[in-house]
């Protein structure tokens, strides 16, 4: 008893000189997690079973890494306070379910939450931070989402940064996701504590819609898209805007899951799938798979998106990439066709924040669909297209 105390208060000792492991989500984090799809029905055969499809579907290969199990996975503590697994769901314990994951070539991540009870009700880690940390890190976890529910009296910089310290106290390299939903602001503050941090409260299987919980809302994709603004400058390698999970396969149409998708991709936001792995469909895999449409949100300069114009319903982002590059989405929010014409020699998109320039009357770039995954010509000639509604036309421009 004597002894755990001694490393428990070692690290929490060590927890004033700590700071968070910087050479963690120098892209945004990809991955997958059990709530959106499971809530609280996750268990030992589901994140087996789902680190399998990861693999198998080709998502591995396509940059998935985490397999992250949400909330409801607690039992209770042990008389010296240890969280333990809910032994009927976690028969074999938690340290054999990480070596079968890191077996396949991927991470395991873990929930925990500030207050003393999750938000579905299980043991979260007030009081018990460095406990938890150390655990997590004994059992080889490699991503903590840590919740705001229960936060009474608390503040949020402060219960934040005190779980980020026992996180590199523990030693094992963790990113630390923030699932705070924006109350406090954490672009402001979160650059040096996590790894990315939800800007808003939690996202709905719905394209454009709220739904009221009377105490508390969720949001459509075009809701949380519009909560976005304003925020770009404070993400950046390591320290990212996360405007939530996919619901990419989880009910809406497809050309919606697909605009979805391209919208987060341009934000530079976590790619973290919130479906069914095991069994769906090809048009889904497509969508999380597209390489082409990934390597704009994995580009190694950092930068989110940005809106460039909106006309009727119609909103043109750009977002600069490596190598003088340019991503171009054109995002139909209307629920009609929409006949889209760019002239590319009369338009000049710059950016303050990266200090890029595409100066289209001087120089051309070759165009190329991501979605079709076809090359449709140069900047030379005007661009003319008809966008479905709920749709997205989605492009990279390369300097010739």
């Amino acid at each position: 008893m004597k002894r755990i105390l001694f490393i428990i208060i070692g690290l929490a000792c060590a927890g004033a000189y700590a700071q968070k492991f910087n050479q963690l989500a120098l892209t945004p984090q990809m991955g997958w997690n059990s709530w959106n799809k499971f809530a609280d029905k996750v268990n030992e055969q589901l994140i087996r079973e789902t680190a399998d499809a990861m693999v198998a579907s080709g998502m591995k290969d396509a940059g998935y890494q985490y397999v992250n199990i949400d909330d409801c996975w607690q039992g209770q503590r042990d008389a010296q306070g240890f969280i333990q697994p809910d032994a009927k769901k976690f028969p074999s314990g938690m340290k054999a379910l990480a070596d079968y994951v890191h077996s396949k070539g991927l991470k395991l991540g873990i929930y925990s939450d500030v207050g003393y009870k999750t938000c579905g009700g299980r043991p979260a880690s007030r009081g018990h931070e460095f406990q938890d940390a150390l655990t997590y890190a004994q059992w080889g976890m490699d991503y903590l989402k840590y919740d705001w529910c229960n936060a009474e009296g608390l503040k949020a910089e402060g219960a934040y940064t005190t779980m980020r310290d026992a996180l590199y106290a523990a030693g094992r390299p963790i990113v630390f996701s923030l699932c705070e939903w924006g109350d406090n602001q954490p672009w402001l503050w979160a650059t040096n504590v996590g790894h990315s941090w939800r800007t808003t409260g939690d996202i709905c299987n719905c394209f454009d819609c709220k739904i009221d919980h009377k105490t508390w809302y969720q949001w459509g994709v075009l809701q949380i898209l519009d909560k976005q603004e304003g925020l770009r400058k404070y993400a950046g390698p390591g320290h990212w805007n996360d405007p939530d999970m996919l619901e990419v396969g989880n009910g809406m149409a497809v050309n919606e899951d697909r605009a979805h998708f391209s919208m987060w991709c341009m934000l530079a936001a976590p790619l973290i799938s919130g479906n069914d792995l095991r069994s769906m469909s090809r048009q889904t895999l497509e969508i999380l798979a597209n390489k082409e449409v990934i390597a704009v949100n994995q580009d190694a300069l950092g930068v989110e998106g940005f809106k460039y114009s909106a006309k009727d319903g119609v909103e043109v982002w750009f977002k600069p990439l490596s190598n003088d590059a340019w991503a171009m989405c054109v995002l139909n929010r209307g629920t009609n066709s929409q006949p889209v014409t760019f002239n590319w020699k009369n338009e000049t998109v710059a950016d303050d924040l990266s200090k890029r320039e595409a100066k289209f009357d001087t120089t051309t770039y070759s165009v190329r669909d991501l979605w079709t995954k076809k090359d449709i010509g140069t900047t030379a000639a005007a661009l003319t297209a008809d966008v479905p509604g709920h749709d997205v036309l989605m492009l990279r421009l390369h300097k010739m």
